[in-house]
């Protein structure tokens, strides 16, 4: 009896069978794809972590300990592949002489390295003039002692007379802040910068210089052990933060007090742990909705062929089919269509991975992937079984064969719809949104350079609120609008129907309940999408924003706290192939009162062609306006919010500073006046700052020193022209250039392809706006052949026929593409909102991707208009032929 039906269904429903397989397949592939783009997503950000740490461990020795104790102890730890003994020796300065001058630096620190150390660890130790090996000086303390390779350097010891070393080779130290921590000490208790004067030395001369000093002064010499571990790490970042840090303890427990482990490969681990959870919410806010609304859209294909379902089911029951039987047969269609979905799905998600990701599994492992495909399926199963096998159900429970086989049934309003149920979430929405904010939680709490998400899923129900409220909002006032108002809808619909307007309407009236259904879903996908591609869109312009908020420019060039560049050095660095701009920019320390900050002067007619000034960097004006004041009135000067708050500042008040006068070197009193608030500056740090005309600051220090240029490049080839300005400026200059930065400021955010998950997202989005609007219509009408078949018979002309389609498909559009216009734009804001904290800055307006947006737009009203020709070209057709096939 299955089979038959089975066949049956298959010749004579094919096409219900297949859209209702097709929303099942939509859903899975959707689950599959966001689901294997999540594991890879956190695989990536392991690695991504892993890489960017170039000593895993820092063990240092405690005072008594024995060094080669603690090695051993380390070398045989968990996961420990290789080690090295590493001397740190406080020096009370050094100096060097050279063409007549002098140049003295303050207490530094002194490393001792084996010569193995830079094979062991080669992210540690990066060359930039000499030789690989030997005397090796930092690239800030030549600087300071304008030294190079060659020049001999004497190096002071506390209590013991100094020494000569002679140079051999000019490094920079990438990664200098975990290098010089305080290891063991909190975060609060860290140096707020490395050290500035930093020597190495070979391990053998380091000890021959500073033994002496560690037996009269213990405290002036420590030693670490430097340790890398094995990579081979779980997928999941918590998880592998979870055995590096156990492996940290348990080294830290068996040497008994006498080590103390610093894990850098553990922090690193613990910010991309973080990065996950981001992860995360883009699968619940972008994938979670797209697969809810496959599932509606399966509904929905199933609720079109309900009337006619209910008398199939009423005729069998009246031949003596027991309702045992009626179910089974009901599941063998959900099985049937729920098993024929997952695999299409799962296929057209393995086409997608493929074709967006290289990567059938989308870069995630076998076991990640097949255990999202296997939830995928179980998904699909799920929803044909509450769209196909649950309404039979309900359907045995509370219908007669009598009242099943009637034409024309009683419709109640659905209880959510008596209840008010849409105002309630809306309202609900509301509140949260209120609560959430008021607490002022931010998705990420991001210090400079070390972005940490912490996640409250709590706010985003706001959201999640909002979109289902929004959608049971637009399905009551569609109801009103085709029940007690198909008086106006008629009169709407007179242009179009003439003289049959009102039956149009009428006849809208009695289909109100599934066009309704199909506004809601139609409004819901054109929301979806909107708040989708705005969102991405917007992220995406703000990563760019603080990538050159962070860098400056395109590419930046930092001159060295000892030289004194003018603006003059730019020539070299505009003659450099690539380069379209620069521009100067002085940075000084600056008293207010007691409090030392960074000052930074522009030149306010020309800073805005080489860098991007947004709007909400500034308060008490815009960025255009601001400048233009700073350029009028030499002496104004912007402030940060926290200045104005600490000293009570008003607009135009006199603000006293001191600086260091470029000829004395004493500070002098310079006069400012207040002239607004600026919250973020290209190459500012997060704190507290000033912003001056450069020319006014250089007239009254008597110096013109630059300390940076930004260098403009049309945003084409940074990476090859911060090479090549490296190249030429020599090792006294540091050159950083955007595409790296956005990788810092991104943290293992960047390891994540974006871009190519958004592609997917919307994809998914289009293909659900245009099933949502042309699948449904085209059931619903569907179902209605033998209605146009009939009138066909009693004379209607195919006008006439017309009319009635063009009326459906004006309503369903009409109504889906206003109610889903305005919910995308309100759930825009609130999904921006909500998420505020992603965004560093924050943006001033959205960003909205007008077209993608039209796309959309277009697409649905395509299908619509594709489903109504083919419906009119078939209402054409002779009535006979049309019944007899029915």
């Amino acid at each position: 009896m299955i089979r038959h039906w089975i066949s049956g269904l298959v010749r004579r429903r094919g096409v219900r069978l297949g859209a209702t397989a097709g929303g099942i397949a939509v859903a899975v592939a959707l689950l599959v794809s966001l689901g294997s783009f999540l594991a890879a997503a956190q695989g990536s950000m392991t690695g991504r972590a892993a890489r960017g740490v170039a000593v895993d461990w820092q063990v240092e020795v405690r005072a008594g300990a024995n060094p080669a104790s603690v090695r051993d102890l380390v070398r045989n730890g968990p996961g420990v592949l290789r080690s090295d003994t590493v001397g740190f020796a406080r020096t009370t300065g050094m100096s060097a002489s050279g063409g007549g001058t002098a140049q003295t630096t303050g207490p530094g620190v002194v490393l001792g390295l084996p010569g193995s150390y830079r094979g062991d660890f080669p992210g540690a130790v990066r060359t930039l003039a000499g030789a690989d090996h030997g005397v090796a000086l930092a690239q800030q303390t030549a600087a300071n002692l304008h030294a190079k390779p060659g020049d001999v350097i004497q190096l002071g010891r506390a209590g013991l007379p100094p020494v000569s070393v002679r140079v051999t080779e000019v490094v920079d130290l990438p990664q200098a802040d975990s290098l010089f921590q305080k290891v063991g000490a909190p975060a609060g208790a860290q140096p707020s910068a490395p050290p500035d004067n930093v020597l190495i030395l070979g391990s053998g001369a380091w000890h021959a210089l500073f033994d002496p000093l560690a037996a009269a002064r213990p405290d002036l010499v420590t030693t670490q052990i430097h340790a890398a571990l094995n990579r081979s790490l779980p997928a999941d970042p918590a998880t592998a933060y979870t055995q590096v840090v156990g492996a940290a303890h348990n080294v830290e427990a068996r040497s008994a007090g006498t080590a103390v482990v610093g894990n850098n490969l553990g922090a690193a681990l613990d910010a991309a742990r973080s990065d996950a959870a981001y992860a995360r919410v883009l699968f619940l806010f972008l994938g979670l909705p797209g697969a809810v609304l496959a599932g509606l859209l399966t509904a929905v294909a199933v609720a079109a062929g309900a009337p006619r379902r209910r008398r199939e089911q009423a005729l069998l029951r009246a031949r003596g089919a027991t309702g045992r039987q009626l179910l089974r047969l009901a599941a063998a269609e959900a099985l049937l269509v729920g098993a024929a979905g997952s695999v299409v799905g799962a296929a057209a998600a393995a086409l997608i991975g493929l074709t967006a990701f290289g990567s059938a599994r989308f870069g995630a492992s076998g076991a990640d992937a097949t255990g999202w495909s296997v939830a995928a399926v179980l998904s699909g199963l799920a929803i044909a079984g509450l769209t196909v096998l649950a309404p039979a159900w309900r359907d045995l429970r509370g219908t007669t064969v009598a009242s099943g086989r009637a034409a024309l049934t009683r419709r109640e309003r659905p209880a959510w719809s008596r209840y008010g149920l849409d105002v309630l979430l809306l309202a609900a929405a509301a509140v949260v949104f209120w609560l959430t904010s008021r607490t002022g939680y931010q998705l990420v709490l991001a210090p400079e350079g070390v972005p940490a998400i912490s996640v409250s899923y709590w706010a985003f129900a706001s959201p999640a609120l909002f979109w289902l409220g929004s959608g049971l909002l637009a399905w009551r006032l569609a109801e009103l609008l085709l029940g007690p108002g198909r008086r106006l809808l008629g009169r709407g619909l007179r242009p179009f129907a003439g003289s049959l307007a009102n039956v149009v309407a009428g006849s809208l009236a009695r289909q109100r309940r599934l066009l309704a259904h199909a506004i809601v879903l139609l409004a819901l996908a054109l929301s979806f999408a909107a708040s989708t591609a705005t969102f991405n869109a917007t992220y995406q312009a703000q990563a760019e924003a603080d990538a050159q908020l962070t860098n400056g420019a395109d590419v930046t060039v930092t001159e060295s706290p000892g030289t004194s560049a003018g603006p003059s050095a730019a020539g070299p660095i505009a003659a450099t192939p690539g380069v379209r701009g620069v521009e100067p920019v002085q940075h000084r320390f600056a008293y207010v009162g007691a409090d030392l900050q960074d000052l930074y002067g522009v030149r306010p007619d020309s800073i805005t062609t080489v860098t991007a000034l947004q709007d909400a960097y500034f308060q008490g004006g815009t960025a255009r306006e601001l400048m233009q004041r700073l350029a009028a009135q030499p002496d104004a000067i912007l402030v940060s919010a926290e200045t104005v708050k600490d000293f009570q500042l008003s607009p135009g008040d006199l603000l006293n500073l001191r600086l260091q006068d470029g000829r004395t070197k004493q500070f002098t009193t310079v006069a400012f006046h207040y002239a607004g608030v600026v919250k973020e500056f290209p190459t500012a740090p997060k704190d507290s700052f000033f912003v001056a005309n450069a020319a006014y600051v250089a007239q009254h220090t008597g110096s013109d020193a630059v300390g940076a240029f930004l260098v403009d490049t049309g945003g084409q080839n940074t990476t090859a022209v911060a090479r090549r300005l490296q190249d030429r400026l020599g090792p006294a200059a540091t050159v950083t250039d955007i595409a790296h930065t956005r990788a810092t400021v991104g943290s293992s955010l960047t390891a994540v392809d974006l871009a190519g998950l958004t592609r997917v997202e919307l994809g998914f989005a289009l293909v659900l706006a245009a099933a949502a609007g042309g699948l449904v219509l085209a059931l619903g009408l569907a179902e209605r052949r033998r209605s146009f078949a009939i009138a066909g018979a009693l004379g209607a002309t195919p006008r006439q026929l017309r009319s009635f389609v063009l009326g459906e498909v004006l309503v369903l559009g009409a109504g889906g593409l206003l109610a889903g216009g305005l919910a995308g734009w309100a759930l825009s804001h609130l999904l921006v909102k909500v998420l505020t904290g992603v965004f560093d800055p924050p943006p001033a307006a959205l960003t909205v991707p007008w077209s993608y947006l039209v796309a959309v737009g277009a697409t649905a009203v395509a299908a619509l208009a594709v489903v109504a020709a083919v419906t009119v070209r078939i209402a054409r057709r002779s009535p006979i032929a049309v019944l007899h096939e029915l």
